[in-house]
Protein backbone atom coordinates (compact mmCIF):
# COMPACT_ATOMS: atom_id res chain seq x y z
CA UNK A 1 0.00 0.00 0.00
CA UNK A 2 1.36 3.53 -0.80
CA UNK A 3 0.79 6.79 1.46
CA UNK A 4 -0.66 8.92 -0.51
CA UNK A 5 -0.01 11.98 1.60
CA UNK A 6 2.90 12.78 0.16
CA UNK A 7 5.13 16.00 1.06
CA UNK A 8 7.98 17.69 -0.85
CA UNK A 9 9.89 18.34 2.51
CA UNK A 10 11.17 15.00 2.97
CA UNK A 11 11.50 14.06 -0.91
CA UNK A 12 13.60 17.45 -1.12
CA UNK A 13 15.99 16.86 1.41
CA UNK A 14 16.51 13.08 0.50
CA UNK A 15 17.70 14.57 -3.30
CA UNK A 16 19.75 17.46 -1.48
CA UNK A 17 21.34 14.42 0.59
CA UNK A 18 21.66 12.21 -2.64
CA UNK A 19 23.00 14.96 -4.38
CA UNK A 20 25.36 16.38 -1.74
CA UNK A 21 26.58 12.96 -1.15
CA UNK A 22 27.33 12.07 -4.69
CA UNK A 23 29.47 15.50 -4.93
CA UNK A 24 31.69 14.87 -2.16
CA UNK A 25 31.68 10.79 -3.26
CA UNK A 26 33.09 12.49 -6.56
CA UNK A 27 35.75 14.75 -5.10
CA UNK A 28 36.74 12.57 -2.16
CA UNK A 29 37.49 9.62 -4.48
CA UNK A 30 37.69 10.99 -7.93
CA UNK A 31 35.08 8.57 -9.24
CA UNK A 32 31.09 8.60 -9.89
CA UNK A 33 29.37 7.56 -7.54
CA UNK A 34 26.72 5.32 -9.42
CA UNK A 35 25.62 2.31 -7.91
CA UNK A 36 25.83 -0.32 -10.58
CA UNK A 37 29.41 0.78 -11.47
CA UNK A 38 30.37 1.02 -7.61
CA UNK A 39 29.04 -2.74 -7.03
CA UNK A 40 29.82 -3.95 -10.55
CA UNK A 41 33.64 -3.29 -9.77
CA UNK A 42 33.68 -5.08 -6.49
CA UNK A 43 33.42 -8.34 -8.01
CA UNK A 44 36.61 -6.86 -10.96
CA UNK A 45 39.26 -7.37 -8.04
CA UNK A 46 41.53 -3.51 -8.54
CA UNK A 47 44.34 -3.57 -5.99
CA UNK A 48 43.25 -0.82 -3.62
CA UNK A 49 40.25 0.10 -5.30
CA UNK A 50 37.69 -2.09 -3.49
CA UNK A 51 37.63 -0.92 0.31
CA UNK A 52 36.24 1.92 -0.18
CA UNK A 53 33.50 0.27 -2.79
CA UNK A 54 32.68 -2.10 0.00
CA UNK A 55 31.89 -0.03 2.84
CA UNK A 56 29.19 2.05 0.42
CA UNK A 57 27.40 -0.74 -0.30
CA UNK A 58 27.98 -1.76 3.54
CA UNK A 59 26.46 1.61 4.28
CA UNK A 60 23.58 1.70 2.00
CA UNK A 61 22.88 -2.09 3.40
CA UNK A 62 23.31 -0.63 6.82
CA UNK A 63 21.41 2.67 5.87
CA UNK A 64 17.98 0.53 5.00
CA UNK A 65 18.28 -1.78 7.80
CA UNK A 66 18.20 0.68 10.35
CA UNK A 67 15.86 2.60 8.70
CA UNK A 68 13.11 0.24 8.46
CA UNK A 69 14.05 -1.18 12.51
CA UNK A 70 13.96 2.24 13.73
CA UNK A 71 10.60 3.23 11.63
CA UNK A 72 9.13 0.26 10.12
CA UNK A 73 5.97 1.97 9.01
CA UNK A 74 8.43 3.61 6.30
CA UNK A 75 7.74 0.64 4.04
CA UNK A 76 6.00 2.09 1.15
CA UNK A 77 4.89 -1.43 -0.50
CA UNK A 78 3.91 -3.59 2.50
CA UNK A 79 6.12 -6.81 3.69
CA UNK A 80 9.33 -7.24 2.04
CA UNK A 81 10.03 -9.71 -1.21
CA UNK A 82 11.25 -13.44 -0.61
CA UNK A 83 14.62 -13.77 -1.07
CA UNK A 84 14.21 -15.69 -3.97
CA UNK A 85 12.03 -12.66 -5.65
CA UNK A 86 14.68 -10.24 -4.23
CA UNK A 87 17.67 -12.05 -6.11
CA UNK A 88 15.67 -12.28 -9.47
CA UNK A 89 14.86 -8.76 -9.19
CA UNK A 90 18.67 -8.07 -8.33
CA UNK A 91 19.91 -9.74 -11.41
CA UNK A 92 17.68 -8.23 -13.44
CA UNK A 93 18.31 -4.72 -12.32
CA UNK A 94 22.40 -6.10 -12.69
CA UNK A 95 21.27 -6.87 -16.47
CA UNK A 96 19.48 -3.80 -16.80
CA UNK A 97 22.75 -1.42 -15.69
CA UNK A 98 25.15 -2.84 -17.95
CA UNK A 99 22.99 -3.15 -20.81
CA UNK A 100 22.19 0.87 -20.04
CA UNK A 101 25.69 1.62 -19.45
CA UNK A 102 24.78 2.51 -15.97
CA UNK A 103 21.77 2.91 -13.23
CA UNK A 104 19.17 5.48 -12.30
CA UNK A 105 21.49 7.16 -9.77
CA UNK A 106 24.51 6.97 -12.18
CA UNK A 107 22.69 8.56 -15.19
CA UNK A 108 19.86 10.59 -13.35
CA UNK A 109 22.63 12.03 -10.39
CA UNK A 110 26.12 11.76 -11.34
CA UNK A 111 25.40 11.94 -15.22
CA UNK A 112 23.03 14.82 -15.33
CA UNK A 113 25.24 16.73 -13.31
CA UNK A 114 28.17 16.67 -15.43
CA UNK A 115 26.17 16.99 -18.44
CA UNK A 116 26.64 13.94 -19.74
CA UNK A 117 24.44 13.77 -23.28
CA UNK A 118 23.91 9.89 -22.89
CA UNK A 119 22.76 10.38 -19.34
CA UNK A 120 20.17 12.76 -20.19
CA UNK A 121 18.98 9.94 -22.69
CA UNK A 122 18.99 7.66 -20.53
CA UNK A 123 17.17 9.71 -17.74
CA UNK A 124 14.46 10.05 -20.10
CA UNK A 125 13.97 6.64 -21.41
CA UNK A 126 14.03 5.94 -17.37
CA UNK A 127 11.00 8.34 -16.74
CA UNK A 128 8.97 7.48 -19.98
CA UNK A 129 9.38 3.28 -18.93
CA UNK A 130 8.19 4.66 -15.37
CA UNK A 131 5.54 6.64 -16.86
CA UNK A 132 4.18 3.91 -19.50
CA UNK A 133 4.32 1.01 -16.63
CA UNK A 134 2.35 3.34 -14.27
CA UNK A 135 -0.02 3.71 -16.79
CA UNK A 136 -0.49 0.44 -18.29
CA UNK A 137 -0.91 -0.87 -14.47
CA UNK A 138 -3.42 1.10 -13.11
CA UNK A 139 -5.48 2.00 -16.53
CA UNK A 140 -5.39 -0.86 -18.73
CA UNK A 141 -4.98 -4.29 -15.95
CA UNK A 142 -6.08 -2.42 -13.52
CA UNK A 143 -4.22 -3.04 -11.14
CA UNK A 144 -1.78 -1.02 -8.47
CA UNK A 145 -2.50 2.07 -6.28
CA UNK A 146 -5.17 4.34 -7.38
Amino acid sequence: MIDSSFSPVPALAGGVLIGVSSAIGFHLVGKVPGISGIVGRILKQHPGDTAWRVIFVLGLLAGGWITFTVAPDTRAFGDPPTLVMAGVAGVLVGVGTRVGGGCTSGHGVCGLSRGKARSLVATLAFMLAGIVTVTLMRHVFGGGAA
